[in-house]
């Protein structure tokens, strides 16, 4: 059995990571493994490339802002108070739309992947996206190679296209 967790808002330990921001509200250590869940922020553009995981099962619950979800052979156009789940193995990319940041509530069950992202980013030293101060993709890129297959994480394509 795990403990109650109570997390009021802004407490938490933050990431930075792929030029956003994610602030643990669950950790898979602290839900007995069961779930991780974070609220992310992340600007206009950012996109993943295709890809799969091996573990988990991720869901998104979006607050603010748009983006495109590519899941299999489907895609789909998310705004506030849109939802998506993806089961395990599914092939998926997303890209951010819009110009505005998006927020949204993300969550992997189990709860391990957001792991993935604290080895790979850095802590946040406030709670916003990075600037400077954040972590470049030509040095983080290479750390998502590195710790992808640890995590089940595999990669199968390039991300989403630019909306025109």
């Amino acid at each position: 059995m795990t403990d109650v967790v109570h997390r009021p808002a802004g407490i938490g330990p933050m990431t930075w990571a792929m030029g956003s921001l994610f602030e643990h509200v669950l950790t898979g250590a602290e839900s007995g493994g069961a779930l991780g869940l974070a609220l992310v922020t992340q600007p206009p553009g950012t996109a993943t490339p295709l890809h799969r995981h091996t573990h988990e099962a991720e869901g998104f619950y979006l607050l603010d802002g748009t983006m495109t979800y590519r899941a299999g052979e489907d895609d789909f156009h998310l705004g506030a108070g849109d939802f998506i789940w993806l089961p395990s193995g599914l092939p998926h990319a997303f890209r951010v739309t819009g110009d505005r940041p998006v927020r949204f509530l993300g969550m992997s069950a189990p709860g391990g992947l957001l792991r993935l992202y604290d080895e790979v980013g850095v802590p946040a030293a406030e709670r916003r996206l990075p600037g400077e101060d954040g972590q470049s993709m030509d040095v983080e890129i290479p750390r998502w190679n590195e710790m992808a297959p640890k995590y089940g994480l595999e990669v199968l394509g390039p991300p989403l296209p630019q909306e025109r």
